[in-house]
């Protein structure tokens, strides 16, 4: 009996805490929107889950261009801040490295750094997220460049160790709701959360094999709709699994990390995010609603 007792304990116990840090990329604008909804609308909503949930100090990246292509999401930001968030650097027009030169990759930068210093106050802005999390893999010489003048100017790399994709589903559930199909945003809602639900064993089957242990995770999220709808369900999803919310400057400071945020350290090979699974489920999300 006293055997039956202690192993349905053991099987109640709730699993070893994990650390996560949540991080949105793509601010004041990200992919398209449902009718009738504003990008206001959109980081209100977010922050408010966050809030709710007490995610501490997430940070949001900027892309200085889309102030000027949408006026008025100058109001994104501010209110990002209004709200304790502070902002990161995530290039001007978004442009992946592999993809420019050095001068372009440095200008990317220091267009956005303005619009940074005038909101952020005392808050650190020196974080850097390389757009489509090309950090030119295939190029040596010029990843070493851009590290170098990450390093030269005070900046860490806002590395990613957690994403689920969920930028792809923010076009398919603007068309839905546009059209009206429940049906389709259902399985859209069930497909979003079971792909957060296959990130998070990933990640813990990956780190345990590499370090032996599941050290704080860094996830990529972006501020769209569907992301700020599904936000409350998503974050509750991460508390059922035993995480914690953590910042960011904090899952940087843990060994497994600093190799990927400190610039002037050798560079690491990233930490694999997705699966042929979770391929297909990408792809298969993307025809919604066409």
């Amino acid at each position: 009996m006293r055997a039956v007792f202690l192993a349905a304990a053991l099987a109640a116990a709730p699993a070893a805490a994990r650390d996560i840090a949540f991080t949105f990329d793509d601010l004041p604008a990200h992919s398209a929107l449902p009718p009738g909804v504003t990008r206001l609308q959109v980081a209100r909503e977010t922050i408010a889950a966050l809030k709710a949930a007490g995610v501490p100090q997430v940070y949001g990246f900027i892309n200085g261009v889309k102030l000027i292509q949408e006026p008025g999401t100058d109001a994104v930001l501010k209110a990002w801040r209004a709200a304790g968030f502070p902002l990161g650097n995530h290039g001007w027009a978004h442009l992946g490295l592999s993809k420019i030169d050095e001068g372009t990759f440095e200008s990317e930068l220091l267009q956005n750094q303005p619009i940074l210093r005038s909101l952020s106050g005392r808050t650190d802005w020196r974080w850097f997220r390389f757009p489509f999390l090309d950090e030119a893999y295939g190029d040596p010489a010029k990843r070493a460049a851009s590290r170098a003048w990450l390093a030269q100017h005070g900046y860490r790399i806002a590395a990613v160790t957690a994403s689920f994709g969920d930028y792809a589903f923010n076009e398919p559930y603007a068309r839905c709701v546009a059209k009206g199909d429940t049906a389709a945003i259902a399985e859209l809602e069930q497909a979003y959360l079971d792909a957060a639900s296959d990130s998070i064993r990933l990640s813990e089957t990956e780190e345990k094999a590499q370090f032996g242990r599941t050290p704080p995770d860094i996830l990529l999220m972006h501020l769209g709709a569907f992301d700020g709808h599904m936000l409350p369900r998503l974050l509750a999803l991460y508390k059922a699994n035993g995480f914690r919310f953590v910042t960011l400057e904090a899952a940087a400071k843990d060994p497994a990390n600093v190799g990927l945020v400190d610039p002037k350290l050798p560079p690491l090979a990233g930490r694999a995010l997705s699966d042929a699974q979770s391929g297909a489920r990408l792809q298969h999300i993307a025809t919604f609603c066409q």
